[in-house]
């Protein structure tokens, strides 16, 4: 078999419904892939292994997965354990494959680079029924948009515009037929358990650190841990698209940061050198930005212009990341 597709899930029917649609229209051969589901303790009278199963019933590549809740660290290293696949991709149950190849486009650079160590990362973006019914905010875009203030700094969740376009290279999305004539190489900062795959065999030596339990840096911490110990490399291919299907509200964020804060000083723990836990001074910089003027000030100036308001969302993003650094 040549690729084994792990998606994480947790009471999420109705998305994984759509995910798992695409993944039938695939243009592999049905003995060439399969889709390994690893429900994280839904708690939804059985409506997501219900819908699985009616896929299995007509897809044998299809697997269902039940565990107790532990957070999609675990769940995936649950689902690796089933895998027969060389290759495991991981996609999220709300990540939608845009088109009929996509399995293929993440098969194309490892047939390229069969080596071990290399891994493969695909480009992630909004689903085009959220844009068309106007449903991505400002603050979804800020989300995924790491340099959008200052040039520099951004949203947390993807960061795809630092991976600049080699010489005769395409831009994330193009979906013309072009071929990539240079193959962009990212750091374990994209590695984006959202649409990546990797070799099943480094996967069995390395998996995700249990210690992340909460939302933040599993997915970061192997992509290191990974490039330390086994000098990997993560490919980029642009050609291999996934649509995220989800409207993330303003409200998420408070949350989403404390957690980050909290799985920052076990990473620091784990790897001091990468210095993730601020400095005194840099904490006194995000005190000033994201104190309660500053950010009165920031919001009165987004109504002025529209710009402004990724300066907001990046301040109270800092106020929720100090908030959760006092916590732990």
């Amino acid at each position: 078999m040549k690729i084994s597709v792990v998606i994480p899930t947790f009471e999420r029917a109705d998305i994984l419904k759509l995910t798992l649609e695409s993944l039938i229209h695939q243009t592999l051969k049905r003995d060439e892939y399969e889709v390994i589901v690893v429900d994280d303790g839904s708690n939804d009278d059985g409506t997501t292994k219900d819908i699985v199963e009616e896929f299995q019933k007509k897809n044998s590549n299809f697997k269902y997965i039940w565990q107790e809740n532990q957070k999609q660290g675990a769940a995936r290293n649950n689902g690796i354990k089933h895998t027969e696949g060389e290759i495991v991709l991981f996609i999220g149950d709300d990540i939608i494959p845009a088109q009929t190849d996509f399995l293929e486009q993440h098969l194309r650079l490892h047939e390229a680079h069969p080596e071990e160590t290399y891994g493969v990362l695909g480009f992630t973006d909004w689903h085009p029924d959220l844009k068309q019914n106007g449903q991505i905010s400002d603050f979804m875009k800020w989300l995924t948009n790491g340099s959008c203030v200052l040039g520099r700094y951004g949203g947390h969740q993807f960061a795809y515009e630092k991976l600049k376009k080699g010489p005769g290279g395409i831009r994330p999305g193009e979906t013309n037929g072009a071929k990539q004539k240079e193959t962009i190489q990212a750091n374990y900062n994209f590695f984006y358990t959202s649409n990546i795959s990797l070799k099943r065999s480094l996967l069995l030596k390395e998996q995700f650190d249990k210690d992340f339990g909460e939302y933040g840096w599993e997915d970061i911490e192997l992509g290191y841990r990974l490039e330390k110990k086994y000098n990997f490399k993560l490919l980029y291919n642009p050609q291999a698209i996934g649509w995220h299907h989800h409207v993330i509200t303003e409200e998420s964020l408070a949350p989403r940061m404390r957690k980050i804060a909290e799985s920052a000083y076990i990473i620091d723990k784990k790897y001091p050198e990468l210095k993730k836990i601020p400095s005194k001074k840099k904490i006194l910089a995000f005190k000033l930005l994201s104190n309660s003027i500053s950010l009165q000030l920031l919001k009165f100036m987004s109504k002025m212009d529209r710009k402004w308001l990724n300066y907001f969302y990046y301040a109270l993003s800092k106020k929720f990341y100090l908030e959760g650094l006092k916590r732990t």
